[in-house]
């Protein structure tokens, strides 16, 4: 008989043990989706793994030996800093021109992002485009001289600085391609323009040799453009419900989506529609199950003792 206690007693110690609150949160705290890439976290809304994130923000950044790459349509660029706080990326496109170089031969990615990605995703309004060396037939001029060009200075950064880099005198000429100086009998070498007016930024479609791009966040104008900050600053935006997310995390959840592209909070060992306390834990159905156990242990010994226990 002895044995056999033993053995009522083990396995009820077991499923208490199991069904404690602590085990309940271990499995809830374990963690599916990855924080890190190099030395730039990844956190809400953007994810590395498939399923963790916001649905809109998926497909998007890959981690290639430490290094964070964002992928659009118009190619894949590193990604230099996110800033959570401003809801901003920096992005560096290797064949982008700065002061020192300028990459012809239409290499550079430009920035264009998918369509039903656009509401997610553009950059500020204080970056600038330079495109250069574009053709007497681009978009960008058709109508000229007529027709008001879209060349403009974005936020005290344009053309007419750029063209004082040291990267123009390298190309042979102090200004240069052949295409006539700034307004002279052809459109200009450089045409600096805002991303709003163009909605995207393709060099093959708009027949331009290269481009560069700055961007501006002092509230002063920076001093030349040696000193310009040169790269895409792309502001991102969560679409939908930001609460929701938010009331997931504060349940010990981490935010993500399921195979139809709709928002889950994943628990650990479930995923909830809400947050991860609106689903019953394991800690319950365990601790029924114990119950259930306990008693049928507490009515065999009280019939045991009653008969006299084994003879």
């Amino acid at each position: 008989m002895a044995s056999l206690f033993s053995f009522f007693f083990s396995l009820c110690f077991t499923f208490l043990v199991l069904s404690t609150p602590s085990s309940a949160n271990g499995i809830r705290g374990v963690k599916k989706c990855r924080s890190y890439c190099g030395n730039i976290t990844i956190d809400y809304p953007f994810a590395l793994q498939s399923g963790c994130g916001h649905p809109g923000f998926r497909d998007l950044l890959f981690c290639m030996n430490d290094v964070l790459m964002f992928h659009i349509s118009s190619g894949s660029y590193r990604v230099l800093e996110i800033d959570y706080a401003y809801e901003s990326l920096t992005l560096h496109d290797p064949h982008l021109s700065n002061c020192d170089a300028i990459f012809l031969g239409g290499r550079g990615n430009g920035f264009t992002v998918e369509e039903w990605r656009a509401p997610y995703f553009s950059p500020i309004p204080d970056n600038v485009f330079m495109l250069i060396g574009c053709s007497p037939r681009s978009p960008l001029f058709q109508g000229f001289p007529g027709k008001h060009m879209p060349c403009r200075n974005v936020s005290g950064m344009g053309c007419e600085e750029y063209y004082r880099c040291p990267a123009w005198s390298s190309l042979g000429q102090g200004v240069g391609l052949g295409w006539g100086p700034v307004y002279g009998s052809g459109p200009p070498e450089c045409c600096a323009v805002a991303f709003e007016e163009m909605r995207a930024i393709n060099l093959s479609k708009l027949e331009c040799e290269a481009y560069s791009s700055a961007y501006s966040l002092a509230p002063l104008r920076q001093d030349g453009p040696s000193e310009w900050d040169y790269g895409i600053r792309v502001k991102y935006s969560v679409q939908g419900n930001v609460e929701y997310c938010q009331a997931c995390e504060a349940t010990g959840g981490e935010c993500g989506y399921g195979d139809d592209v709709r928002q889950v909070c994943m628990c650990g060992g479930f995923n909830s529609t809400t947050n991860c306390d609106s689903v019953p834990s394991l800690a319950t159905r365990r601790a029924n199950s114990v119950g259930n156990i306990m008693e049928g242990f507490v009515m065999f010994f009280s019939v045991w003792k009653m008969t006299g226990g084994w003879r």
